[in-house]
């Protein structure tokens, strides 16, 4: 009920359209895994899904199911069961008629197809609606017999189209986390597409964020909050602090002074934005040690259980996340802490210095000790003679 999914360099632009639905993308699913496409309306995200599905023809570029090309194939011999936000269920049938469907088409017999289907419905916790009709479930129970019949045809894999973005926030979580139950049990192959992050990042092994056609990234959630490969991932991501300046060996300086980045060697000075998450600011004392910057608190915005504070300082508006209560109010006087690990370095060409970084390490080899250390004296000698802190 699984194997690999490969896109290489799908391809398809829509008549009267000056640019690209999606540009070449190349994508792999691995077996047993869920990987989220991400973007916003227009992306390009639903485009790859009928592509990859067949419900559309591409341009350019092939789809294989476990090593082998299904490009030439009709939806219904490509191995594949789509879930979409509309469940489609058949409103003639009994909720375990529409579940035995699939297996029906497929040549097997109504006791044995029935069976089958009583085994779906009850991992989707409506074994006991299994004779009720259609027209008789709520919104969350019809997704979840939707859900039943994409999984009882026993695709090699499951394509997900934003099917629950339809149902109110208590609905959605609880069919998250039927979705993780199903996974640790069958192991499916699934790609989701979907334009919410925390659906993305509390289902999927890795998340490909699209934009204008573009495959921006693929990668874990720790890499692509934490080393987005470029600014615009980062922007897409919700960073909101980016401090403009000169890349300095290892060093970016700026209205703040000098500070220290995380890598110490990667490629030459020159113009560059220092990006640090909101979340990873921490707001101190004014007087404190650790402070890196000192500024006064412009705006108090409450997230629910967070609050974000803007915070204007020498190089203009920083932003850091406190959870609600946290006291500060605006006109405050604090300090902020960038902590070294979160500092991301992003070139004039929007690259991050990263990404620049493991790519030549890929080819040329790590750096050696000796050009780290040189790299480190030559950041300590030029902060030697600032008073701004690393």
């Amino acid at each position: 009920m699984t194997a690999t999914l490969h896109v290489t360099g799908l391809r398809k632009q829509y008549p009267g359209s000056a640019a690209a639905a999606l540009a070449g993308l190349d994508l792999t699913v691995s077996s047993g895994s869920c990987v989220a496409l991400l973007g916003p309306s227009g992306s390009g995200k639903t485009t790859a899904l009928r592509l990859i599905a067949g419900l559309d023809a591409p341009d350019g570029g092939d789809v294989r199911v476990g090593g082998v090309s299904v490009l030439q194939l009709p939806p219904e011999r490509r191995g594949m069961a789509m879930v979409s936000q509309r469940p489609l269920l058949f409103p003639h049938l009994t909720v375990l008629d529409n579940v035995a469907f699939a297996a029906r088409m497929a040549g097997a017999s109504r006791r044995a197809a029935r069976s089958a289907a009583s085994r779906y419905l009850e991992l989707v916790q409506l074994g006991a609606l299994a004779q009720r009709r259609p027209a008789t479930l709520s919104g969350g129970q019809a997704q979840r017999v939707a859900l039943a019949r994409g999984l009882a045809a026993e695709p090699s894999v499951l394509l997900l189209d934003e099917p629950f973005s339809a149902l109110d926030p208590s609905l959605r979580t609880d069919m998250h986390q039927l979705v993780m139950e199903v996974r640790a049990i069958l192991e499916p192959t699934i790609l989701l597409v979907t334009h919410d992050q925390q659906e993305a990042t509390t289902l999927a092994d890795s998340i490909a964020i699209v934009v204008e056609g573009r495959l921006l990234q693929h990668a874990g959630q720790q890499e692509l909050f934490g080393s987005p490969a470029s600014l615009e991932v980062y922007r897409f991501l919700g960073g909101l602090n980016e401090i403009p300046g000169v890349l300095l060996g290892a060093g970016h300086r700026s209205a703040l002074g000098v500070l220290s980045t995380p890598l110490a060697v990667g490629f030459h000075d020159g113009p560059a934005v220092l990006a640090i998450r909101q979340e990873s600011v921490g707001v101190v004392a004014a007087d404190d040690p650790d402070a890196d910057v000192v500024g006064v608190v412009a705006r108090v915005s409450p997230r629910g259980p967070r609050t974000l504070l803007e915070v204007t300082t020498t190089a203009g508006p920083l932003f850091a996340e406190l959870p609600a209560g946290h006291g500060v109010g605006v006109g405050a006087v604090v300090g902020l802490v960038l902590p070294m690990a979160a500092r991301l370095v992003v070139l004039e060409s929007g690259e991050t210095r990263r990404e620049r970084v493991a790519a030549a390490q890929v080819r040329d080899g790590p750096p050696s000790h000796e050009t780290e250390v040189l790299a480190g004296a030559e950041l300590a000698s030029d902060h030697s003679s600032t008073s701004d802190r690393a």
